[in-house]
């Protein structure tokens, strides 16, 4: 697994509750763009429309050797999904409120461009904080078993 791009932010943001692996539709020049790893998620989510998941302002950058055709850098990508998934989907973000967030982008051991996408609870300032301090406790504590 070759790792093109990932939101870091995600994880201190949200409370992911569900991982799923999806694979995006692309054009060529973008295929090529991501083996470059020229790709950001930062600000990128997800969103349900018409039974069909779609990825917004996923930034993939121009192929610099493209000519003949180009593509957007932040065009909404549409996501590969069963349908039994993107049910589950539709069903948790319309009656629990929680979100779709990309967490990484990467190529399989096939060559295949796919998205691990989360189904994830939005966190509040304070339990960012929270979380921030016991990582940082944790982080201490260990420090001091090993020079004890």
């Amino acid at each position: 697994m070759k790792i093109v791009g990932q939101n870091k932010k995600a994880r201190r943001d949200y409370q992911v509750l569900q991982i799923f692996e999806a694979g995006i539709e692309l054009h060529g020049d973008e295929v090529k763009s991501l083996r470059e790893k020229s790709c950001s998620l930062q600000d990128s989510f997800a969103r349900i429309e018409n039974e069909e998941v779609y990825l917004y302002n996923l930034h993939i950058s121009e192929f610099s050797q493209s000519f003949y055709f180009k593509s957007q850098p932040k065009r909404r990508r549409k996501l590969l999904l069963h349908r039994k998934e993107i049910k589950k989907l539709m069903g948790r973000t319309s009656q629990q409120g929680l979100t779709i967030v990309p967490l990484k982008v990467y190529f399989n051991k096939k060559g295949l461009v796919k998205t691990e996408i989360a189904l994830a609870k939005g966190r509040h300032t304070y339990d960012k904080r929270r979380k921030l301090k016991e990582k940082t406790e944790k982080r201490e504590a260990q420090r001091e078993m090993k020079n004890w």
